[in-house]
This record gives C-alpha cells, structure tokens and sequence, in this order.
C-alpha cells in the first residue's frame, strides 16, 4: 500500500501537495535554514483541481497527448495483410490466386464472396471449403454424397439442373445455358432434371383463308409443346455419366392442362439422338414421362451397342409387350447390368421376350418388374430362364398376379441357382402351397439373402421357417466377409462343389 501511495505521488502532483500540507498541519514545518537536504519545490494545484474532469485525468495518465481522444498506440496492419485486402476486394476485376503462397491463397478463398461470376471462380478455384460456401449459400440442404462428394461438382450440377428446370422453350435465351457449359464441362457428372417446362402458348391464331362464310371458326393451329432439346448440352458435357429426366410440371396450379406432362415424338427423337452420341453415359434413366411402346423402342434402339451403359430404368411408363421385347434385345446388345421396367404394362408376352434374353445373358445382375401383370405364364418363362442363368442376383417380380405355379418353379430355381441373392415376390398370390414349396427349394439354398413375400398369402409358420433359412445364409455370408482366407482354404480341401455357398 505504501509503494502504491507512493507511485501515486509521483504521477499526480496534487496528491504530493496534500502530503504536504497535512505533514504542516501536524507539527513539521520545512525552512530554508533547516539542516536537512533540501527538497526539490512542487507548485501547489488549485483546490479546483481536486475533482479534475475525467478527460483531463485521462491527459494526465498518458505520455503522448493526441488531438484525437479515441487515438491508441495499435500496430499498423502488416503490408501483406494490406495486399491480402486489396486482392479480396479486386478479385473479380483482377483475379489474383495461384501467384500467392498457399497461407495466402488460404486467406484470401476464407474472405471470397460466394456470389463472383462463375467466369472468375470455375476454372480458377478448386479449393472445396469455398464451393462449400458457395452451395450453402444456395441452397438450405445439400446431399454432397450423391455428388461424388465433391462440392464443386454439386455447384454445378445443381446450378445447371435448376436452369433447366426453369428453361421456357422460345422464351428463355439458349445461350443462358451455352454459355455455361464451358465452365462447367470438367465438372458435371450427373445431370438429374425432375422438370420441363412446355412453351409459353398464346390464343390460337386462325390459319388465313380458313373462316367460312357463315363465320364459324375455322382450322385453329395447334400449338407446338416440344421441351428443351437436350442435343447441345449432352454434346457439351464430355464427362456426363449420368442423365436422370422426368417430363414433368411441378406446381402448375390453377394452369393445369395434360398436355404439360406430355412427352412429345419430337423430344424423343432428339433425346435418343443425344444419348446415343454420348459415349460415356453409364446410367439412363427416364421415369414418370408417359413413354409408350413406340417410344420406349426409339429410346432403346439408339442404346443399341453402347460402349459402357450399364442401367436403364424406363420405370413408371406406359410400356407394354412391344416395349419389352425391345429391352430384351438391347439385354442382348449392350453390358447393362441393371433394367427397370417397374409400374408398367409389361404382360406375359413381354416377359418371356425377356426371360428368353436372360437366359443366355452374362451381364444383367438386377431385374425389376415390379407392378407389371406377367401373371403365371410370363412368371413360369422367368423362371426357366434362371435354372441357367448364372449372373442375375435381384429379382422384384412383386405385384404381379403370381401364384403357386410360378412358385413350385422358383423352388426348383432355389434349389439349384447359387447367384440370386435377392427376391421379391410380395403382394401376388402365392398362398399356402406355395408357400410350402418355397420353404423346400430353401432347405437346399446356401446363398440367398433376401426373400420378401409380404402380402402374398403365404402361411405363418412357412413365412418364419424361410426366415430362419434366410438368416443362417446371411450368418454364413458374414463369415466369409471375415474370414475370407479360411473360407478359400474350405473350398480348396473340400471341392468347390462341397462348398458353402
């Protein structure tokens, strides 16, 4: 306390004028004459001074007294960090990136704006935390994972599907999309559109000559309906693996017409001249578009010996026989792996057009025919063709008007096929014999891992014994997934045909 006191006396001549005068006050004086050292004088402060103003305390305390009372002793920013702010606030004029150190380069992407043109930032930028920026800035959620993982890659195939959704036919400048496609042509993969809108359509004009004498209405034009034609831009996306479409209108509202969902001879013609030049199109998928046979066979004709599809799903379509037995021939002119022809009119014919390719088929792995009507007859022809197929593994055949036929057939399959590792016979009409001979083609079945027959009348007690079958091949199949080295080891002291599975 007494150094505290005395600091204080040394910063505020007041204080040491008032140790003064009390030091008088109690009996000792100080005279010129005295024999102690002389001390040095201090000039008394008014007894106004006493409760100074509060910036005149301030003016006290500080060494340097500045015209601005706000005024501080801070460091001045570093040149580089002036540089750094210049070069964040010129970017889009003067592009200034890969010249920097990375810490530097890191600094400036931190502080980007995620609204700079695409023509500054898309061949420029690669760094991902700013495209993450960027397409939260956008859009409230975002499934990178089905973008590769990549959040460059979603920037662009979101920002290009939804100038697609919003695309007006004579309306919309085609270059709005042209132009983007040199900018994003490394980056799209998949291009996935759940929308196409149809041509703005004025009042029908009378053709010239066409209004009678009496002056009924003559001829009206029809108007035209045709989307956007997907020809430039497949041509332009050199890396397009995928191309999911649905001609479809979402929220027309009160402006509801069928002919917003109708996909038209002219957009079928030039979306299969699309596919067909695209050479790297691993998966097509065109659902909810109300193709028909016709169409169906324009679509399939031009994937005719593609190089590398692997998946068609024409799901949710108006394909009947004739549409079938096109995806047949293309099973047998193509590697596709995956066909979907699920919630369509696809009969018996179609089915044993089908079961008929599959049969001597080495590629196809997974077949859905869900919500067909295949009935017994084309069920029956599926399941001869399974007795020799060796690669199929999905079977869906549910809701297909089956029933103990099609079953005693697939319990033979079941008791001989060793790939099918999945299938679904739910909603038919199994019932209780069925059901029974499903459950001995199980007895015999090492490898199946998934048998859904919900809705399909089949008994309790049979639908529970399945399901002890089933789990004993899944165990078996966990096992070899740990032990793959003892179970290679079985198989080579027992014969591959003693093995498990």
């Amino acid at each position: 306390m007494q150094d505290t006191v005395t600091t204080s006396a040394l910063l505020d001549p007041s204080h040491s004028s008032v140790s003064t005068q009390d030091k008088s006050s109690t009996g000792g004086h100080t005279s010129s004459t005295s024999p102690q050292l002389s001390k040095p004088s201090i000039t008394p402060v008014p007894a106004k001074s006493r409760n100074p103003h509060p910036r005149a305390n301030i003016c006290r305390m500080r060494r340097i007294i500045a015209e601005d009372p706000e005024w501080s002793l801070a460091i001045v920013p570093l040149l580089t960090e002036l540089c750094i702010q210049h070069i964040i606030r010129n970017f889009q004029k003067n592009p200034i990136l890969k010249q920097m150190l990375p810490e530097h380069q890191q600094k400036v992407l931190n502080h980007l704006s995620p609204d700079l043109p695409l023509a500054v930032t898309a061949n420029l930028i690669d760094n991902e935390n700013y495209w993450l920026r960027c397409c939260m800035h956008r859009w409230p959620v975002c499934h990178v994972a089905h973008h590769g993982g990549s959040w460059k890659r979603m920037f662009f195939e979101r920002h290009l599907e939804n100038l697609l959704k919003h695309f007006i036919p004579g309306t919309t400048d085609p270059a709005v999309i042209l132009d983007l496609l040199p900018l994003c042509r490394n980056y799209v993969r998949r291009v996935h559109v759940d929308q196409f809108l149809p041509p703005v359509q004025l009042p029908a004009q009378l053709r010239p000559g066409d209004q009678s004498d009496s002056g009924s209405e003559g001829e009206m034009e029809e108007p035209t309906v045709d989307h956007y034609q997907l020809g430039d831009l497949v041509a332009g996306l050199s890396h397009l693996e995928e191309l999911d479409l649905v001609y479809d209108v979402k929220d027309c509202g009160m402006n509801f017409e069928w002919n917003l969902f109708l996909f038209t001879y002219r957009d079928c013609l030039s979306l299969a001249a699309a596919i067909k030049a695209c050479h790297t199109l691993k998966i097509f998928k065109l659902t909810r578009s109300k193709v028909d046979d016709d169409k169906a066979r324009i679509i399939i004709r031009s994937l005719l010996d593609h190089p590398v599809l692997e998946e068609l799903d024409l799901s949710q379509n108006l394909i009947g026989d004739r549409g079938a037995r096109g995806a047949a021939k293309l099973l047998s002119h193509s590697r596709l792996r995956v066909l979907n022809l699920a919630n369509n009119q696809v009969r018996a014919p179609g089915a044993q057009s089908l079961a008929h390719a599959l049969a001597h088929n080495t590629n196809l792995i997974s077949l859905n025919l869900r919500l067909n009507c295949i009935e017994d007859e084309g069920g029956q022809a599926l399941a001869h063709a399974l007795q020799t197929n060796k690669c199929l593994t999905t079977l869906h055949l549910g809701g297909n008007e089956l029933s103990e036929p099609t079953a005693t057939l697939l319990s033979q399959v079941l008791a001989i096929n060793t790939t099918l590792t999945s299938i679904n016979l739910s909603c038919n009409h199994i019932g209780l014999d069925g059901g029974k001979q499903l459950l001995e083609g199980m007895s015999d079945n090492k490898t199946l891992l998934e048998f859904d027959l919900r809705l399909s009348d089949v008994a309790q007690e049979s639908e529970y014994l399945i399901g002890q079958a089933l789990y004993a091949n899944q165990e078996a199949a966990r096992q070899r997934a740990l032990n793959p080295s003892h179970f290679m080891s079985t198989i080579t002291a027992n014969g591959p045909e003693n093995s498990v599975g």
